[in-house]
């Protein structure tokens, strides 16, 4: 099943794809109400052609947590990037759920906080009851679906938060969390350990890779970050794989700048497209900037 909200913040499943897809709208206030329910929720009269609908963000969770560095590929290539700190497997953070954007949302590029804006393509697993404190045996019972989820990251940010060691407002500034186009249930997805990955910018592609080559799997992620609690409907990032800008012989011929489309594509999951507008596109106020980082104190 395909789960996705849409227009208005209505909830539905898709059924088919592309000009015969239809989303059949369902009876729940949202995705995280779907979850809660187990799914035993019921449907409405409304029928809609996918191609006259507006797919939004297909969930909000309540918390949202980051892996970073669990890819080889990509582990590998962080070597060659001077970092203040190494990126170990299995870094934890929080995302901004505020800085969720949906499919074919704009990316909006803060000129006044940074010149280095990256994309980072990641499978997004989705927590489908509350739980805690249990051990990888049991993680299937937790994951409910997958959505395709595109890490936007300020580098320039990112290195000088690195200095301490943590990264996070580099990851978390709005319309930095692209998430979509929809939720794929798990019992669509046969094997979540041997998906193909790309990601292309303007058609060219930028990463590639495969779910199998995951240093920590998903069900000693999904079990390490129970220690934190789970609520039904969260979502828990799995890290990206090779190919990032920051990683490039000359990283700035590889930055995400304003006019850019990006397509993040997993197998099975979808394909979520998201472009890149400037600043003026978005505000009517001058670029944010901050002298928080120039400070010496």
């Amino acid at each position: 099943m395909k789960l996705v909200t849409f227009d208005a913040g209505r909830v539905g499943r898709l059924e088919g794809e592309g000009d015969d897809g239809v989303v059949v709208e369902l009876e729940c206030a949202s995705p995280r109400q779907w979850f809660e329910r187990g799914g035993q929720v019921g449907e409405t009269v409304e029928r809609f052609p996918l191609a006259q609908v507006r797919l939004r963000a297909p969930i909000v969770p309540k918390k949202f947590f980051h892996t970073a560095g669990n890819f080889a590929d990509h582990h590998e290539e962080l070597q060659a990037v001077d970092w203040s700190h190494p990126v170990h497997k299995g870094i934890v953070f929080f995302q901004n759920v505020d800085a969720i954007i949906g499919p074919d949302d704009a990316i909006v590029y803060p000129e006044g906080l940074t010149k280095e804006l990256d994309y980072e393509l990641e499978l997004a697993i989705i927590i489908g009851k509350a739980g805690k404190f249990f051990g990888p045996d049991a993680a299937a019972d937790y994951v409910a679906g997958y959505t395709v989820f595109n890490d936007i990251t300020a580098r320039d940010i990112q290195r000088r938060e690195m200095q301490s060691g943590v990264f996070s407002f580099s990851k978390a500034i709005d319309t930095f969390c692209p998430i979509g186009p929809w939720i794929v249930t798990r019992d669509e997805i046969p094997d979540a350990q041997a998906l193909a990955m790309e990601l292309r910018v303007n058609g060219q592609v930028r990463q590639s890779g495969n779910t199998a080559k995951m240093l920590i799997d998903i069900p000693h992620l999904v079990a390490h970050h129970s220690a934190q609690g789970y609520s039904a409907g969260d979502i828990l990032t799995t890290g990206t794989i090779s190919g990032v800008a920051a990683v490039q012989p000359n990283p700035f011929e590889f930055y995400l700048q304003p006019g850019d489309s990006i397509e993040a594509e997993i197998e099975g999951v979808g394909v979520l497209r998201n472009h890149v507008v400037p600043w003026a596109a978005a505000h009517s106020t001058p670029p944010y900037s901050t002298d928080l980082y120039s400070s010496t104190s």
